[in-house]
Parts: structure tokens; sequence; C-alpha cells
């Protein structure tokens, strides 16, 4: 199987929990400490097997393999990447059934991730989520008063819309925020639109 560690609680010493969102599941495995054991870390996309435990609800996460990223290397990259895949075990860890839209958003997110500004990447994808899940507001009226938004636009936690007096934040460009909804592309958006957004994104999913 094949998944992204998207959560780790260390448990005795070094023995670990780990959340995995593979296609289609939420898997919560422990794994022993060991000295041949590679290591792994929050984001990281492994394949592995789980061994049913007789004694235990929870399996056994075993025969791991470390499936890196061609900007692995890249500390800054790999920090925003955990900070970005992390959100995704509060968001899911209660859910019933995933199918395979956020494992697949997972992975087109890793594979873009180097190729322009992560922050974007990672805000696309989440555009992307809203609309999965039936979430994205594109009716422009202020979550906070409920009168229309005629001009500049701030959002606010799950970019619900809101005036940019209501919600005294950053204000994000009606163009900009247009093509982002429709195309899911953050080309219209400048490099300080993109860090407001990346900050509201990182209040969670």
């Amino acid at each position: 199987m094949k998944g992204f560690i998207i959560n780790l609680n260390r448990v005795k010493e070094e023995d670990l929990i780990v959340t995995i969102l593979s296609r289609g599941s939420l898997e919560t495995l422990y794994r022993f400490y060991g000295a041949r054991h590679g290591v792994i870390n929050l984001g990281f996309k492994i394949d592995y097997e789980i061994e049913p435990s007789a004694k235990s609800t929870i399996g056994r996460l075993k025969d791991v393999v470390h499936i890196g990223y061609r900007w692995i290397n890249d500390r800054e990259l790999l920090r925003l990447w955990q900070s970005f895949s992390g959100l995704f075990y509060k968001h899911l860890k209660e859910a019933e059934a995933l199918g395979d839209f956020y494992f697949e958003l997972l992975e087109s997110a890793s594979n873009e991730w180097s190729k322009q500004n992560p922050k974007r990447v990672a805000i696309e994808s989440y555009v992307k989520l809203l609309e999965h899940e039936g979430r994205l507001h594109k009716d422009m009226h202020c979550f906070l008063c409920s009168r229309k938004i005629e001009e500049n636009i701030s959002l606010i936690r799950a970019y619900l819309p809101t005036h940019e007096n209501c919600s005294h934040t950053y204000p994000i460009n009606p163009k900009g925020l247009q093509e982002l909804y429709e195309n899911k592309s953050s080309l219209f958006l400048d490099d300080k639109e993109i860090e407001r957004l990346w900050n509201v994104l990182m209040e969670g999913l």
C-alpha cells in the first residue's frame, strides 16, 4: 500500500502511532522502534504493509519503504509541506469514508511542490478541496454582516468571504480570487495576497 504520513505520535520512548492517508482510507498503525527501521517523518510518502495484531485493534506498520520527493533535501520546501500535509489529520480523523480524492490531491500537490511557489500549490489545492466538499463560497456576501461585497474581498478561515472592514484583514483583489475559484489558478494574486491566504489556510482546513 502507498500513503502519506499525516500524523505521528511518539509512545513508549521511540515507538510511534502513525496515521497514514492512503487511497480511499485513513490508517492508524503502531510502529515499533528498531535500529533496522528507516526514518519516517510527517509528510513522507511511503509504501508499507499492515500486520494485524491479536492483542490490539491497531495493526502494526511493517515493511516501510520511503518514496522520496525530488525536493526532499530542500529544508524549506519540506517544512512547508509538513505544515500543509499535517492539516489533513484533524480534518479527516473523524471521516467514515474518504474515497480517493484526498490521496490524489496530496499526490498532485507533491508533484508540483517545487515547480512554483509551494504556498500557491497549497492554496490552489485547498480551493479544490473546498469545492469537492461543497464549501467553496463563490456567492460574495459577507459572512459577518450578510451584506453583498461590492469591492475588495477579505477571506477568513475556510476562505469565507467578508468585507475588509468587517474582518479587519488584508483584502484580496476580486479578479485574482475569481481566477482562483474558477480555474484553480493563483496567477493573478500577488505575493502579499498569497501570504495572507497561506496564513488563513494554516488555521485549518
